[in-house]
């Protein structure tokens, strides 16, 4: 937590130090009011009493509430500013160390464990920052100036408010060492709760087709009842507090009360007025020792999941991204348009085998490279090298000649333009999904964003839309179809002009007849620029300049569609299962 907290600007500090000086305030004008109420008392049983004193010392104490309460609500007000500025900079620095994770860490999270940690976990420390930053100040201030007050007043009364803070101190400690392990736990369970209610929604079609309804709501109600059971636990633990307190508090005054009886009576008439007034004070302040140790109570109650979740955040924020930035940038490149594999091999971080062995080729401008092979050999994973998703565990990838380590992240993907297998679409209009990655360079007009979705042959469908260009497009994209995603994708790539094209499996969804369609388009638009496919079909590649044969992660043959049905084995039993000898022949 402290190493959270440390992270406070100077702004904040400031304000913790107008709040601490105003506690400070606010807790001397509270220890006050006994001293007024113990006048008073004197004043009233004496026989020379003057009611003009009584309403003085009244006024005294209305002027010292007044004062509290208005320190009270400044404190509340800043703590508030502090707790709520604090969660912002931290969600903010979360995600911005998110967004810098490769996969790999990604995948060590855990997509809805992460999400957890930037809303639920933030708002955990949120409420520890507002509520812990007044108690944290306020109790022990308390807590120690009441105990001076009543330090030589009375010893039977300061041994019973002794045993009074022990019972107190032992119930605290005891819920401490029972609940704390507890609250891990719930955070964790908090995560898979977000994760299955997470899997649910984005595989809501494949459960209703599968009528697996009631097999989803089992696995929820697992999680669910678990994550209820242990935060039951807990707040049953946390009740337990609430009436001892009470019973301390209550037993105290009516302890001293009895004490005071006996004192009273055993005194002298002037030895019962001085009895009675340090009795109803010591009843004042050992409330507010009782008081004080009440509140830190309240802070052990949210203290141990926001400790928790400050540990969780800190792993966050603490892990080093694999991906580390390079220093160069495009300038430096003295080719333009390249991609070559020196040697490559590749397995990812939890593996034990390597899925790339070996791999080397070099595509130029201006030229397509396409890749090919089974499920799993490893052609995803091969073209996810280039913009750096992951790094290859041995050999070089260049691009325009530079080690992709080498480059800045934002010019090396200011170099690409990528369509995944499973395109993506962001909440927003047509034009905003279009436009999305706009290189760096100056946003682009409506007229190349049209261009683009023309080239990607979407003008068709988003003409007729409601809207047309500025229709809008659902998170995920799920108001427009698979083919419909897939034409937005590849036309953001086109309106992005970069030099790199990777299409990863990017034709998938589209028919045979747009899909032909589309890589004329392409072809034309793309001359100057360098393409890299991965495909099933074979149509889809077959006028690559380059074709690269992968099988279990190892490179079979490279060449064009006609070098390979003479010499690769392995290419020519796709071709073989997808067109004609005929229709090969003719290609």
């Amino acid at each position: 937590m402290l190493k959270l907290l440390k992270k406070l600007n100077t702004k904040d500090m400031f304000f913790m130090l107008i709040c601490f000086l105003l506690i400070v305030l606010q807790v001397w004008l509270e220890l006050k009011l006994p001293d007024y109420m113990s006048n008073i008392t004197r004043l009233v049983q004496t026989t020379t009493n003057n009611m003009g004193e009584i309403l003085i010392q009244g006024g005294y104490m209305m002027l010292c509430a007044l004062l509290s309460l208005i320190s009270s609500i400044i404190v509340g007000y800043f703590s508030s500013k502090i707790a709520a500025d604090f969660s912002l900079n931290l969600r903010s620095n979360i995600f911005r160390k998110v967004e810098a994770f490769s996969m790999s860490e990604i995948k060590k999270f855990q997509t809805s464990s992460l999400i957890t940690r930037t809303t639920n976990d933030v708002t955990q420390i949120e409420m520890f920052i507002a509520m812990g930053l007044q108690l944290i100040i306020r109790a022990p201030i308390m807590a120690i100036w009441a105990v001076t007050k009543i330090l030589n007043k009375n010893l039977q009364w300061s041994i019973l408010t002794g045993v009074g803070v022990l019972i107190l101190l032992t119930t605290v400690t005891t819920l401490m060492i029972i609940v704390l392990p507890r609250f891990a736990k719930v955070q964790k369970l908090t995560d898979k709760v977000n994760g299955v209610t997470r899997e649910n929604l984005m595989g809501i079609r494949v459960i209703r087709a599968f009528n697996a309804e009631k097999y989803q709501e089992g696995r929820f109600e697992d999680v669910n009842n678990t994550l209820t059971k242990t935060q039951l636990f807990n707040q049953k633990c946390f009740a337990i507090m609430q009436p001892i307190m009470n019973i301390v508090m209550h037993f105290l005054s009516l302890g001293i009360y009895f004490i005071g009886a006996f004192l009273i009576q055993a005194a002298n008439m002037s030895g019962k007025i001085s009895l009675f007034s340090n009795m109803i004070v010591f009843t004042s302040y050992g409330m507010q020792v009782i008081m004080s140790f009440l509140m830190l109570a309240m802070i052990f109650m949210i203290w141990p999941r926001a400790q928790v979740s400050a540990r969780r955040i800190n792993e966050v924020l603490d892990e080093v991204p694999s991906i580390k930035d390079g220093k160069l940038s495009s300038d430096n490149a003295k080719e333009k348009g390249t991609v070559e594999f020196k040697n490559v091999s590749f397995k990812y971080p939890d593996a034990d085998a390597y899925l790339l062995k070996n791999i080397s080729f070099k595509v130029n401008r201006g030229e397509t490279i396409a890749f090919i092979g089974s499920t799993g050999s490893g052609k995803s994973s091969l073209i996810n090298l280039v913009p750096r998703f992951y790094d290859a565990t041995d050999g070089e990838v260049l691009v325009d000649g530079i080690n992709v380590k080498d480059y800045k992240l934002e010019e090396l993907h200011n170099i690409i333009g990528y369509i995944p297998q499973k395109a993506v679409m962001f909440t927003g209009s047509v034009i905003d999904n279009v436009s999305y990655g706009y290189n760096g360079k100056e946003k682009p007009s409506l007229k190349v964003i049209k261009k683009a979705i023309e080239i990607a042959q979407g003008s068709e469908f988003v003409e007729q839309m409601d809207k047309k260009y500025e229709s809008h497009i659902a998170r995920g994209g799920t108001n427009v179809s698979g083919g419909q995603k897939q034409r937005l994708a590849i036309a953001r790539a086109i309106a992005r002009d970069p030099e790199i094209y990777i299409f990863d499996d990017s034709f998938s969804a589209l028919d045979y007849k747009t899909d032909l369609t589309l890589r004329k388009e392409l072809k034309k638009y793309m001359k100057d620029s360098t393409s890299m496919i991965v495909a099933q079909r074979i149509g889809t590649i077959i006028n690559a300049d380059k074709i690269v044969v992968l099988d279990k992660g190892e490179c079979v043959g490279v060449g064009t569609h006609k070098e390979l049905l003479k010499n690769c084995e392995v290419y020519k039993e796709i071709a073989l299962s997808q067109l004609s000898k005929e229709e090969l022949e003719n290609a």
